[in-house]
C-alpha cells in the first residue's frame, strides 16, 4: 500500500513538473511572439485611436459625421472627474495599485467565479488589459484562443504601464471603448445619449455610461431604460463603497429618473442630404491634397472637422415649413385618390409583380412618417402605396453674391429616403418663364411692350394648341411683357418666344447653366424641361446678383485637421457675368410686381412678408410639379414639392406652385424677418438701376387695331425714354415729353380705348 502511494505522489509530481514545464513553455513561446507579435514600446507610447470626422454648420454646430469608428478623440482635461471615479469604482477599483494585471483579481476569478459560480464577482481583467483587447483585438488560435490572448493582454498591459501614466491609460480607454450602436469612445456616447459633451456630463450621466460598458444592448438607456437605471444604481452605490460619494449624495442620486436627449446622426441626421454632398466634395479635395504631398489623409479616421457654408437656423426653419406644410397637403391629396383611377391603375401594377396574397401580408412595418408613432402593422399593399402616393418636397437656399448654400433639404428624410430631389430633374414648369423674358429683353423688348394673348394652334408642332393657365384669351387685345410674366401667362409668353427666337432662346438658357435643346422646341418656353432644382436655383442666384452667376455653389468653408491646422481654405468664387445688368434688374423690378401682385401675391396677403422680394411660382401642366423661387439681393430660396411619381398629384389648383411650394417659402420668410439678426442679414432691399415707373408705366391689356397701333408706337417711345432715363445726368432738369399731334388727336376722339 506504502507503495502504492509512494508511486502515486512520484507520479504526481512528475505531472505538476510536466505541467509548470509545458505552463513556462507556453509563456516562453506567448513572450517571444510564437503566436504573433508584440507591439513595440514606441508603438505603445505613440498610440492614437482612429477619430471621426466631424461637419460643422457656420455657427459650429455639428450636422454628421464620417468615421470607419465613430469617435470622437478628447484631451484629459475634458473629463470630469466623477466619471473617472465611476470607471475606476466599477471597473478596477486597484487600478491605481497593480501594473498592469491583478494577480488578486485572477484568484478572485478562480475562487469566487469559477470555482464557487458566482458569475457577479466581475472579471479578472484590469482596465489596461481592456484596454489592449480594445486597442489590438483577440487572434484566432483555436483552442488556445483564449489562454493565448489573456497571457499576451496582460503582457502588452505591463508594457503599456511602463511608458504610459495612469491618466494617460485612463484617457486612452475612454477614447477607445465601444458603448455600442457603433459609438466609441466617452465623447461621441455622450453626444448620442445626452446631447452634450462629455466635460457638461453630470454623476448620475457618467454612471449611465460606465454601466453601460457591462453589456451594451442590455444597459442601452435608449432600448432598455429600466436596465439602464438599475445598473446606473449599481455603479452609483460602487461609488459610495470606494468612498468617492456620500451617503446623503448616493441617496439622492439613487432616485433620480433616467433622462435622456438622444441623438443619431446616422438616423436622424439634421441636414443628412447636405453632409452627403459634403463628404463626396470633401473626399474630392482631401484626394487632391494627397496627389500634392506624401501626407496621407483618411476622411473616416483622422478626425478633420470639416466647416461649412449651411445656415442650421435656415435649415431647421426650412425643416419645420416643410413638415407643417406636407402633413396638411397630404391630407388633402390622400382625400383625392382614395377611390382614383391612379390608385387602382397602380393596384393592378404591383397586383401582377407581387401577387395579391404578398400584397395582403400585414405586419410591423419600419417606414417614415411624420408622425413619431409608427406602431400600427401595415401590409405590404399599403406600405408600397404609402411611398408612392407620398407627397416629397425640397428646399435649396443659397447666397447668390458668393454661391454659398445655406439650406439644403433633399426630401423627407434622408434615412428612409436617401434619393436626393435638390438633384433630381423634373418639369421646371413656369419657373423658366423669367429667363424666357430675359432672353426677349436681350432681343430690344421692354417690359411696356404688348404681346399677342390668343390661342394658336401650331400645326407644325403636332397640332400643339398652348393656353393660359385659367383658359383666358382674347384675339382682339393685348397683353404688356411685365404683366404677362408677372402673371404667368403661357399665350403672349409663345409671342415672346417667337418673336425672340429659338436660338436667342436657347443660348439664354445655356447662359444660366440649363441643358436647352438645339432644335426648335417652342413647348420650353413654358417650362417642358426637366431641370434640377440646384440648377434652377443657381439661375436665379444670377438674376439676384445683377447678372453675374456663381457657376458652383459652395458648401465647405475650410477643412481643419485633429491638431487645429488649416489643410484646406475655400477660395473666393468671382462670379461669371451672362447677361447685362440692366436686364437683371428689369426682370427683377417685374418679379417684385409677381410678389406684390402676381401669383406669388400669397406672400403678402397670406404670410404679411414686409420684405422687398421679388419671386415666381411653377406649375406643371398636370399639377406634378410645383415650384417657387423667391430672392433678395443676399438669398435665393427654391422649393419644389411633388410625388415620386409624376402620376400622382392633384387635380387641380391645390397643385400649382402657389398652393404647394410657396407656403414653403412664406413659412421661412417669416422666421426670417422675425428675427432681426437673420433678417438684418438676408432681407435686405434692392438698390435698383431702374424705378418700377419707368419700366411699369402701361396698362395691362392694349385693345389692337388702328388706336391700339398709334397708342403702341407712342408708348413704345415713352418707354424707351423712361428705360434710359437713368442713364442721363440726374441734376438735369427733365423735360416733360410732349406728345405728337397724332397722339392728340386720337385721345381726344377715342378716349378710354385702353382698357
Amino acid at each position: 500500500m506504502k507503495k502504492i502511494i509512494r508511486k502515486f505522489f512520484k507520479w504526481l509530481i512528475l505531472l505538476l513538473l510536466a505541467g509548470m514545464l509545458i505552463l513556462a513553455g507556453f509563456v516562453v513561446a506567448v513572450y517571444y511572439g510564437v503566436f504573433g507579435p508584440f507591439p513595440t514600446t514606441e508603438e505603445l507610447s505613440s498610440i492614437q485611436n482612429e477619430e471621426a470626422s466631424l461637419v460643422l454648420a457656420n455657427d459650429g454646430e455639428i450636422i454628421g459625421k464620417y468615421f470607419a469608428e465613430n469617435r470622437t478623440n478628447i484631451s484629459w482635461n475634458d473629463i470630469p472627474e466623477h466619471l473617472i471615479n465611476a470607471l475606476v469604482a466599477t471597473e478596477d477599483k486597484r487600478f491605481y495599485l497593480h501594473e498592469g494585471y491583478d494577480g488578486r483579481s485572477y484568484l478572485r476569478v478562480l475562487f469566487k467565479t469559477i470555482i464557487l459560480g458566482d458569475r457577479s464577482s466581475g472579471g479578472g481583467s484590469t482596465l489596461t488589459q481592456q484596454l489592449v483587447k480594445n486597442l489590438y483585438g483577440r487572434n484566432d488560435h483555436s483552442f488556445m484562443s483564449m489562454p493565448v490572448n489573456k497571457l499576451k493582454e496582460a503582457i502588452i498591459a505591463v508594457r503599456m504601464e511602463n511608458v504610459l501614466t495612469k491618466p494617460q491609460i485612463l484617457l486612452l480607454y475612454l477614447n477607445s471603448v465601444p458603448f455600442g450602436e457603433e459609438v466609441f469612445g466617452v465623447e461621441a456616447a455622450s453626444m448620442r445619449f445626452f446631447g452634450r459633451h462629455c466635460k457638461e456630463l453630470n454623476i448620475q450621466e457618467s454612471a449611465v455610461l460606465v454601466g453601460l460598458l457591462k453589456a451594451n444592448t442590455y444597459y442601452n438607456p435608449r432600448l432598455n431604460p429600466e436596465n439602464a437605471k438599475r445598473r446606473r444604481n449599481q455603479v452609483l452605490t460602487l461609488m459610495y463603497n470606494e468612498g468617492y460619494l456620500t451617503e446623503e449624495k448616493v441617496n439622492v442620486l439613487l432616485d433620480l429618473e433616467l433622462i435622456l436627449s438622444y441623438s443619431n446622426y446616422q438616423r436622424e441626421a439634421p441636414a443628412g442630404y447636405f453632409a452627403y454632398r459634403v463628404k463626396k466634395r470633401a473626399q474630392q479635395i482631401i484626394d487632391d491634397l494627397n496627389y500634392q504631398s506624401s501626407r496621407v489623409i483618411d476622411l473616416e479616421k483622422d478626425g478633420l472637422r470639416i466647416y461649412t457654408t449651411l445656415d442650421f437656423s435656415l435649415q431647421k426653419s426650412a425643416q419645420k415649413s416643410v413638415k407643417n406644410q406636407l402633413v396638411k397637403m397630404q391630407k388633402l391629396l390622400n382625400r383625392e385618390l382614395k377611390n382614383s383611377r391612379i390608385k387602382k391603375d397602380w393596384y393592378n401594377s404591383v397586383k401582377e409583380k407581387y401577387g395579391e396574397q404578398k400584397l395582403s401580408e400585414t405586419k410591423k412595418r419600419d417606414v417614415f412618417t411624420w408622425s413619431s408613432d409608427n406602431s400600427d402593422a401595415l401590409s405590404l399593399s399599403d406600405s408600397l402605396w404609402h411611398y408612392y402616393s407620398m407627397l416629397n418636397a425640397a428646399v435649396l437656399i443659397t447666397q447668390p453674391q458668393s454661391g454659398r448654400v445655406l439650406t439644403w433639404i433633399g426630401g423627407n428624410n434622408y434615412r428612409y429616403l436617401p434619393y436626393d430631389l435638390v438633384l433630381s430633374k423634373r418639369q421646371v414648369a413656369s419657373a423658366i418663364k423669367p429667363l424666357i423674358y430675359t432672353a426677349g429683353l436681350e432681343k430690344k423688348f421692354v417690359p411696356c411692350d404688348y404681346l399677342n394673348n390668343e390661342v394658336v394652334e401650331y400645326k407644325e408642332f403636332d397640332n400643339w394648341t398652348p393656353r393660359n393657365y385659367d383658359n383666358s384669351s382674347s384675339e382682339d387685345t393685348l397683353v404688356a411683357l411685365w404683366y404677362a410674366l408677372a402673371n404667368s401667362m403661357n399665350l403672349p409668353t409663345m409671342d415672346l418666344y417667337f418673336q425672340t427666337g429659338h436660338d436667342e432662346v436657347s443660348d439664354m438658357l445655356r447662359r444660366f447653366g440649363l441643358d436647352a435643346p438645339i432644335f426648335e422646341t417652342p413647348s420650353i418656353a413654358l417650362g417642358a424641361l426637366d431641370v434640377s432644382l440646384y440648377e434652377i436655383v443657381k439661375a436665379y442666384g444670377a438674376l439676384a446678383n445683377d447678372g453675374y452667376i456663381c457657376d458652383e455653389l459652395i458648401m465647405i468653408d475650410r477643412i481643419v485637421d485633429s491638431d487645429g491646422n488649416t489643410i484646406y481654405e475655400n477660395d473666393v468664387v468671382t462670379p461669371n457675368q451672362i447677361i447685362d445688368t440692366k436686364i437683371a434688374d428689369q426682370i427683377t423690378v417685374i418679379l417684385e410686381k409677381a410678389v406684390n401682385e402676381g401669383t406669388g401675391r400669397q406672400l403678402r396677403n397670406r404670410f404679411g412678408i414686409k420684405s422687398e422680394l421679388a419671386g415666381k411660382t411653377g406649375t406643371a401642366q398636370n399639377y406634378s410639379d410645383a415650384w417657387f423661387m423667391v430672392y433678395t439681393p443676399d438669398i435665393v430660396i427654391g422649393t419644389w414639392v411633388g410625388a415620386r411619381s409624376p402620376e400622382v398629384h392633384f387635380r387641380g389648383g391645390l397643385g400649382s406652385g402657389s398652393a404647394l411650394a410657396l407656403p414653403i417659402a412664406g413659412n421661412i420668410l417669416s422666421d426670417i424677418e422675425s428675427k432681426g439678426s437673420l433678417k438684418n442679414k438676408y432681407l435686405s432691399d434692392f438698390t435698383h438701376i431702374y424705378e418700377e415707373g419707368q419700366l411699369i408705366h402701361c396698362d395691362p391689356f392694349f385693345q389692337k387695331g388702328l388706336v391700339g397701333f398709334i397708342n403702341r408706337v407712342t408708348d413704345k417711345d415713352d418707354d424707351k425714354d423712361r428705360v434710359d432715363e437713368k442713364e442721363q445726368d440726374s441734376d438735369k432738369p427733365k423735360k416733360e415729353k410732349k406728345k405728337s399731334g397724332i397722339r392728340k388727336f386720337f385721345d381726344k376722339i377715342f378716349k378710354g380705348n385702353k382698357k
